[in-house]
């Protein structure tokens, strides 16, 4: 699954998906995400925190914060909605964050998320999430948002998004947005606490990945279709941040 970040924030938006061994680098969007982990174990950041995922625990993802996933063997359910669906929670907790995002679900909870589905009528989604919202809500302190420039690093991922597969530097960025090249740099790093450049390769190896999962493109044309126009660059990469070489990667599936 690829986040579509255009339909993201539309009223009562709902969608749901399980699978095994998700990885998706750093990016946001303006919906709830809500993790839940069902076998082995998954790596979530979520701004400046990094949570360690076992069975039976979940995180939410509020909107506009950043987090990226990473594993290699777990089962999950991943269910990302509107603010719209669980408005009241939203309105309390506007310009708040989650100090801890991670939590025990009850299971009871977590076989409720299980049966939701694109055919769930819009008062059981409610029913399901407001109850989430309410474990959550029990379990959780807030700390106050810190904010940059809103809607910038929306467009950057947007950017990043249309362009991981061609040119897709700091320049073609300032370009295209009309922002000075080094303020860019800044923001972003003090965004994210990564620099653009590492973002852009942790984004096109997640892609390749993908690839290399569900197609029988060889591992130059992933390399290629992903924006790597040198195979030694890709093979680099694809082992600094996956930790096994394209080949292995693909005899695991």
């Amino acid at each position: 699954m690829f986040y579509q970040t255009q339909h993201f924030g539309l009223s009562e938006y709902f969608q749901k998906e399980s699978g095994k061994n998700f990885s998706f680098p750093m990016h946001t969007h303006h919906s709830f995400e809500f993790i839940m982990i069902m076998e082995g174990s998954m790596t979530v950041s979520a701004g400046n925190n990094k949570y360690e995922l076992k069975a039976g625990e979940g995180i939410l993802i509020f909107p506009e914060q950043l987090h990226s996933l990473e594993s290699t063997e777990s089962e999950h359910t991943l269910v990302i909605f509107s603010a719209d669906i669980v408005s009241a929670f939203y309105s309390k907790h506007s310009s708040e964050l989650p100090k801890c995002a991670k939590i025990k679900i009850p299971s009871y909870l977590m076989s409720e998320i299980s049966k939701l589905d694109a055919q769930s009528s819009i008062i059981r989604l409610k029913g399901v999430l407001y109850s989430l919202c309410a474990v959550f809500d029990e379990k959780t302190e807030y700390v106050k948002k810190y904010t940059l420039e809103k809607g910038l690093i929306q467009s950057i991922f947007a950017f990043v998004e249309k362009n991981f597969d061609k040119g897709c530097t700091l320049d073609d960025l300032s370009n295209t947005i009309g922002y000075n090249r080094s303020y860019l740099s800044r923001y972003f790093s003090e965004y994210t606490g990564m620099s653009f450049v590492s973002f852009v390769n942790q984004y096109r190896i997640s892609r390749a990945c993908y690839m290399l999962k569900n197609s029988d493109k060889t591992v130059l044309e992933c390399a290629y279709e992903c924006g790597y126009m040198s195979l030694r660059s890709f093979n680099r990469n694809f082992k600094l941040y996956v930790g096994i070489s394209p080949k292995e990667f693909r005899a695991a599936k």
